[in-house]
């Protein structure tokens, strides 16, 4: 698992030498909501409030994105990632795409 590459949202890692640069690596994920949560959360709107179904969703997302970068870094060789971001667009009405990327290399 992700445990094998160290990831970081710096560009550096401290008294860490990198010994060859890689490229890009990413993972993403598409999600739809569901009728059952969109409802809630028109009702949710009324009283505010967290909408737990909705940060269940995005956690669970965003934790797929960053497994398939991981392997996509582990798929290159890298031990550790660089510079590590999220990014989140809209790709249709009601569904998201969850982006994780970052820059593969190799560290000593």
């Amino acid at each position: 698992m992700s445990e094998d590459i160290k990831v970081v949202t710096t560009y550096q890692i401290a008294n860490v030498e990198i010994a060859d640069h890689i490229g890009l690596v990413q993972g993403s994920t598409v999600r739809s909501r569901n009728v059952g949560s969109d409802i809630f959360a028109g009702l949710k709107n009324l009283v505010g409030g967290e909408l737990v179904g909705y940060s269940k969703l995005l956690k669970t997302s965003r934790d797929q994105a960053y497994e398939r970068m991981i392997e996509d870094a582990k798929s290159k060789g890298a031990n550790a990632i660089l510079g590590f971001r999220f990014q989140t667009s809209t790709v249709a009405q009601g569904a998201s795409e969850i982006l994780a990327y970052g820059t593969a290399v190799k560290i000593k």
